[in-house]
């Protein structure tokens, strides 16, 4: 997702890429959503306006038995698009508590009294 690779690292994925990429899925999934409720919406409307001319039997002979599946299959599309976008919203929300966890674990806390951030809680030397 950024660019270049450092050497030993095999993933480098930024949550900033993470949030950008997202909406894409979303949107595409409300586009594909809307092909497909056209296109049902219109063939169911209008019968069979693929015509009784050869080239038009020769669709309809394939399009017709395959039309449910064609349908159910493009729903499915549209659910994992949009699943593929709450995941990411996820990952990327979820990479930054662990991130902010992760700091949380190496910052140093002071013990009462001791004015100090030493492991030992003691205000002197080792």
């Amino acid at each position: 997702m950024s660019g270049g690779h450092a050497k030993g690292k095999v993933l480098d994925i930024k949550v900033a890429d993470i949030k950008a990429a997202s909406p894409t899925f979303h949107h595409q999934a409300i586009k594909l959503s809307e092909a497909l409720t056209t296109l049902i919406t219109a063939l169911d409307g209008y019968g069979e306006p693929w015509g009784d001319d050869k080239p038009g039997k020769q669709f309809g002979n394939k399009y017709k038995p395959n039309q449910k599946h064609i349908e159910r299959a493009a729903g499915i599309l549209v659910l994992g698009l949009t699943s593929i976008h709450e995941a990411m919203q996820d990952m990327a929300d979820g990479h930054v508590d662990n991130d902010e966890l992760i700091a949380g674990m190496f910052t140093k806390v002071k013990h009462p009294g001791s004015g100090h951030g030493d492991r030992h809680g003691k205000g002197g030397h080792r």
